[in-house]
């Protein structure tokens, strides 16, 4: 089986003066997620990095946008991979009492945001260049599938008591097995 390869569009901020662990804690947020939804989350969330990685993501949209081989609509993008690398620290002191000295790290970071298409759209212009013949499977070769794919009713109980009995309560289910 061929392996299938996702193009993707990235953008990068270095130098950052922020921690890499604390933009770490926003670009966990949107990582997977459709771009519409990733601007969403960045412009309510409350950390200051937010906007940093905002401005990231929207140079990564527009790089995806200008490129014309791609022919990429914004909305259709997904955040395929968004990562933080540490950067230089500044080292710097702070005079202390009794004539000592407190280091002071000034932390930077490098943010990356790799944006590819959700896999709708793929699918949407995969079907839209395949012929017709292709496409349409015989009903014979689909039915098979089906029944063996659908659980029986006795499963289906099975697993809904087993849930419900997991559910309950430690106390309940010790008080049942003494009466």
């Amino acid at each position: 089986m061929a392996a299938v390869e996702t193009q993707t569009v990235r953008a990068q901020a270095k130098w950052v003066h922020v921690s890499a662990r604390k933009a770490r804690l926003v670009t966990d947020l949107i990582r997977g997620r459709p771009v519409p939804e990733a601007r969403t989350i960045l412009a309510f969330s409350q950390r200051a990095v937010a906007h940093d990685i905002e401005k990231v993501l929207r140079s990564a949209v527009a790089n995806a946008e200008s490129r014309p081989d791609l022919l990429w609509n914004g909305d259709e993008l997904v955040v395929h991979t968004a990562y933080v690398d540490e950067g230089p620290t500044l080292k710097r002191w702070r005079a202390r009492a009794r004539g000592r000295v407190a280091r002071i790290r000034k932390r930077t970071c490098h943010i990356t945001i790799e944006l590819a298409r959700t896999p709708a759209a793929v699918a949407a212009e995969a079907t839209a260049t395949k012929p017709a013949a292709r496409r349409r499977k015989p009903a014979a070769e689909k039915a098979p599938a089906v029944e063996a794919a659908a659980p029986t009713t006795d499963e289906t109980t099975a697993d809904v008591s087993a849930a419900a009995s997991a559910a309950k309560p430690k106390a309940a289910r010790r008080k049942k097995k003494e009466d």
